[in-house]
């Protein structure tokens, strides 16, 4: 087995097909984003090259993008609060507003010195989340920047770790299961505390000796469809994403990542569901 995690880990060659740039975005986070709280503890730096999020005791910090999105694929490079990461959650999303938002995560839980971060993906459509998987990663992600990427078009919401693809949310809305799709969402970011109920269920509690606790994020690209005025900026010229899929060799990655990585799967968890599944974890 550690022979085939090296290997797929190793894989340089990239998951998908490179892409049109038509309605890009990229690089400078004084340009695309906004600091919203944290009283200066979030700060751009290096010419707008680099974005970081810090928490102490009295409060945490949080960005969100300028622009709305209407589909697209997102990249970022996070690199995650090091050492004693225990009680802290480093949010990194999509989302819409109001009751029934539509919200596309992923979220880092912090541990202990020595344990992994757990990766939490959810999606929501038309405000109904509860589609939790979780994972751990095959590296640290503290000690380097990695690539965090959402493929999102009108088929698929696709989660992709330096470029291995670990979950597809598929459009199943022909079996009547909400699918997000009719609503822009902006890109949100946030390191906050949550010790009582990120690590180990709650148990272990930030300690707060080690703070300020600090995330970094690097290289963001948003190949993607902006919403501006009720209008998006995607005409018939649509990017390669637009009809993105995993093909064999993808869904092979992801599936070494699932068997190897996952830890929760709400499609297996008969305890939570007592009346049944939901409905599109019994479909192919």
């Amino acid at each position: 087995m550690s022979s085939t995690r090296a290997n797929m880990a190793s894989l340089v060659f990239p998951l998908l097909a490179c892409f049109l740039i038509a309605n890009a975005s990229a690089g400078n986070f004084y340009q695309g984003f906004d600091i919203t709280w944290g009283d200066g503890r979030g700060k751009i730096l290096d010419n707008g090259q680099l974005l970081t999020l810090a928490l102490d005791e009295a409060s945490g910090s949080g960005f969100q993008s300028k622009n709305e999105y209407l589909f697209g694929k997102i990249d970022m490079q996070l690199k995650l609060v090091p050492g004693n990461s225990a009680g802290t959650v480093t949010a990194y999303y999509l989302s819409s507003q109001g009751p029934t938002h539509d919200e596309i995560d992923f979220e880092f839980l912090g541990n202990l010195s020595g344990e992994p971060y757990t990766l939490h993906t959810n999606v929501f459509a038309q405000g109904k989340g509860n589609r939790e998987m979780q994972f751990h990663l095959w590296f640290d992600p503290t000690e380097d920047f990695h690539t965090y990427s959402i493929l999102w078009n009108p088929g698929h919401v696709i989660y992709m770790v330096d470029g291995i693809p670990i979950r597809d949310f598929k459009n199943l809305e022909s079996r009547g299961i909400a699918f997000p799709k009719n609503q822009p969402m902006r890109i949100y970011s946030s390191l906050w505390n949550a010790d009582d109920w990120a690590t180990q269920g709650g148990r272990i509690k930030t300690d707060w000796t080690k703070a300020p606790f600090t995330a970094s994020y690097r290289n963001f690209n948003a190949d993607a469809c902006i919403w501006s005025s009720g209008a998006s900026s995607c005409n018939s010229q649509k990017s390669d994403w637009w009809n993105q899929e995993l093909d064999s060799t993808s869904q092979e990655r992801m599936r070494w990542a699932q068997e190897n990585y996952m830890i929760y799967n709400y499609c297996t968890d008969l305890k939570r569901f007592p009346q049944g599944l939901p409905l599109e974890c019994s479909v192919a």
